[in-house]
C-alpha cells in the first residue's frame, strides 16, 4: 500500500466534494486548517453543456443523464433497486449532486426538527432550526441563493438575490392561491438572478438539470471548489474510498482509496475524517469498512447505519390552459412555492405535509419526459400531433414533496454479488412507500388540481407517484444524543469513533418535506464550526 499522504499529512479529510464536503473543507481551510477531499467521480464537461443549441434537445440525457441506473460514468458503481418504490438520483463527481439538481434551495420550517413532540410520531432533532439559522445564512450566500426574504414561514431569513421571474404561469396560478386564501410565495432557489460570486444572471431555459451553459445555477464544482483550490485545498478526484481506516484505539487513521487512474491502492491520513457522500454512499463506505470484532462495519454500535432510509414520494398535477403561457421558459425548479398543507391537520388521515413547487413543462423533449407527466399520459401514438400542440407553452406543473416518515425496514444494504471495479461491493435499495406518505399523496395531488383549475386550466393530468424521483436521499446514518439509537451526535461525530464525522443528509432523524439541499448545507457549516472551535481538545488517532 502506498502512503501518497505523510501521516498527519492533513488536519481534515473529506470524502465527498458535493454541497457538504465542500461547505465543509471551505469552513476548515478558512480556520487555517490543512484540508484534502478524495472524490471518486472527475470534473464535468462543460462543453456538453448546450441549452443554448439545437442539439440540445439530442443529448441532453445522454450527457446528462442523472439515474444512476442507466448511466455508466466515471466513479458510478452498481446499484440495485428492483425492491424499490424509488429510484435513487445523485451525480458521483465534482459538485455531487449539486451537479443535476434543479436547485431548487428551501430552509427546513421550525416545525421539521420537533416532530415528535409536535405530532408524536419519528423523532425530534437534537438541534433546532434557531441553531441552524447563522448557517443557513452564511450558505445561502454562498450559493448565490435567489428569492424574497420575509416568508412568514421562515423566521429570520436574510435578504436573498431578487427572484426568477415569475412567468405568465406563475402570475396566473399565484392569483387563484391568493383567491383560494392559499400561502404561496416566489421561488427560492440557488440560481443567480444578478452576477454575483462569478456567477451569472439565469437566462431561462428550463434547462437546469441538464447543464446549466450561462454558469447560473450554483453547483460546487463552480461556487466552491475552484476558490478552495487556489487557497491550498487540495481535491484528488477519481480516488474512490473503499474503507475508513482505524487505529487500536478505533479512531479514524484516514481513508484506503483506489486511484481509479493507474488502479493503485492509497492510504491518505489525517487528523479528522469527514465523510460527506449522501444518504447512499455513506452507508455503503461505513458498512464496508469491517474490521475484526466490527463485522457489521464501523460506527456502527446501534445497528442503524443503512436504515431508517427516507426518500421524498413525490407527485405532479400538470394544468392546461386554452392561452398561450410561454411555459418553455424560466427556472425549472420553481418559479414560485406553496406551503399552504405543509403542517399536520387533525382533520386529514396523514400526519406531517407537503410542499408544492410551480414548475414550468420546459421545451419540446421535456414536454416528452416522464416528469410531470406520468407513465400514464405519454405523449406518443396517433394523437402525438395535437396532445403536443396542447402542452407545449401552454402547461404548467405543481410538484409535489411528500415528508417521509423513517421506517427501519427501508434500508441500504451492501451488494456482494456486484462489485465495483475497485472490488467494493455495490448496494441493494430497499423501500417501500408508507401509508402516510400515500394517504399524503393523494390528498395533496387533489388540492394542487384545485389550484390549477381556479387559476383557469381547463384540463389537468395527475401523475400520482413518480418512480424516478429520488432526489432526496436521507435518514441512514440518524444523528441523535443517545449512542443506543443514533448513529452521530448532534455534530455529526461519530458515537463510535471519535474523530469520524458525518454531515450529508444521511444523518437526518426526519426527511421534513421541503428539499434538503440547504439544511444540508447549513449542518455541514454547523457542524465544520464545532469542529473548528474544538480542535485544540479532539482525539486523534496516534
Amino acid at each position: 500500500m502506498a502512503e501518497t499522504l505523510k501521516p498527519i499529512d492533513c488536519d481534515v479529510l473529506v470524502v465527498g466534494s458535493g454541497p457538504s464536503g465542500a461547505v465543509f473543507a471551505k469552513r476548515a481551510a478558512e480556520a487555517g486548517m490543512r484540508v484534502v477531499c478524495l472524490e471518486q467521480g472527475d470534473w464535468v464537461d462543460y462543453s456538453k453543456a448546450i441549452s443554448d443549441k439545437p442539439g440540445f434537445e439530442l443529448t441532453a440525457s445522454r450527457d446528462w443523464q442523472y439515474v444512476p441506473t442507466k448511466r455508466e460514468k466515471s466513479g458510478d458503481y452498481p446499484i440495485a433497486v428492483e425492491d424499490s418504490d424509488i429510484i435513487p438520483l445523485y451525480w458521483n463527481g465534482v459538485g455531487g449532486s449539486s451537479i443535476s439538481w434543479a436547485a431548487n434551495w428551501m430552509r427546513n420550517l421550525p416545525s421539521d426538527f420537533r416532530v415528535r413532540t409536535l405530532d408524536g410520531v419519528a423523532d425530534d432533532w437534537p438541534i433546532s432550526y434557531e441553531d441552524l439559522m447563522p448557517h443557513y445564512a452564511r450558505t445561502e450566500r454562498e450559493f448565490v441563493v435567489s428569492g424574497v426574504a420575509g416568508d412568514p414561514m421562515y423566521p429570520g431569513q436574510d435578504e436573498l438575490l431578487p427572484p426568477v421571474d415569475l412567468t405568465r404561469a406563475g402570475r396566473l396560478v399565484a392569483a387563484a392561491q391568493n383567491r383560494l386564501g392559499w400561502h404561496w410565495w416566489p421561488g427560492t432557489n440557488a440560481i443567480a438572478t444578478v452576477p454575483r460570486n462569478g456567477m451569472e444572471p439565469c437566462q431561462q431555459r428550463t434547462a437546469c438539470m441538464w447543464g446549466c451553459v450561462e454558469k447560473a445555477k450554483a453547483s460546487t464544482d463552480r461556487t466552491h471548489w475552484p476558490a478552495l483550490i487556489s487557497q491550498g485545498v487540495r481535491l484528488v478526484t477519481n480516488a474512490r474510498v473503499i474503507r475508513i481506516e482505524l487505529d487500536r484505539q478505533g479512531l479514524a487513521r484516514g481513508a484506503v482509496y483506489i486511484d481509479r487512474t493507474t488502479g493503485r491502492e492509497h492510504l491518505a491520513k489525517a487528523a479528522i475524517v469527514v465523510i460527506a457522500a449522501n444518504g447512499i454512499g455513506t452507508p455503503r463506505l461505513l458498512l464496508s469498512s469491517r474490521v475484526p470484532g466490527k463485522e457489521d462495519g464501523i460506527a456502527n454500535s446501534s445497528g442503524l447505519v443503512g436504515k431508517r432510509l427516507m426518500l421524498h414520494p413525490t407527485a405532479a398535477v400538470v394544468g392546461l390552459f386554452d392561452q398561450p403561457l410561454e411555459s418553455y421558459r424560466g427556472a425549472w425548479g420553481q418559479v414560485a412555492y406553496t406551503l399552504q398543507f405543509y403542517e399536520t391537520s387533525k382533520d386529514r388521515d396523514f400526519v406531517r405535509g407537503s410542499k408544492w413547487s410551480l414548475q414550468p413543462t420546459g421545451s419540446p423533449a421535456q414536454i416528452a419526459r416522464r416528469w410531470p407527466w406520468g407513465d400514464e399520459n405519454q405523449l406518443w401514438g396517433e394523437t402525438f400531433h395535437e396532445e403536443f400542440a396542447r402542452r407545449f407553452g401552454r402547461s404548467v406543473s405543481w410538484g409535489i414533496i411528500c415528508e417521509d416518515l423513517p421506517d427501519t425496514e427501508n434500508r441500504v444494504e451492501l451488494d456482494e454479488a456486484a462489485p465495483d471495479d475497485t472490488g467494493m461491493p455495490g448496494v441493494e435499495i430497499h423501500y417501500k412507500t408508507g401509508e402516510n406518505s400515500r394517504r399524503m399523496l393523494k390528498f395533496m395531488a387533489e388540492r394542487a388540481r384545485e389550484s390549477l383549475i381556479e387559476a383557469g386550466a381547463y384540463r389537468t393530468v395527475t401523475a400520482p407517484q413518480s418512480r424516478e424521483s429520488g432526489w432526496h436521499i436521507l435518514g441512514t446514518a440518524k444523528m441523535g444524543d443517545d449512542p443506543k439509537d443514533s448513529v452521530v451526535d448532534r455534530y455529526g461525530r461519530a458515537h463510535d469513533v471519535a474523530n469520524l464525522f458525518i454531515v450529508d443528509g444521511s444523518v437526518w432523524p426526519t426527511s421534513a418535506g421541503v428539499n434538503p439541499t440547504a439544511t444540508i448545507a447549513a449542518f455541514a457549516s454547523w457542524s465544520a464550526a464545532h469542529v473548528v472551535a474544538n480542535r485544540a481538545s479532539q482525539r486523534m488517532a496516534s
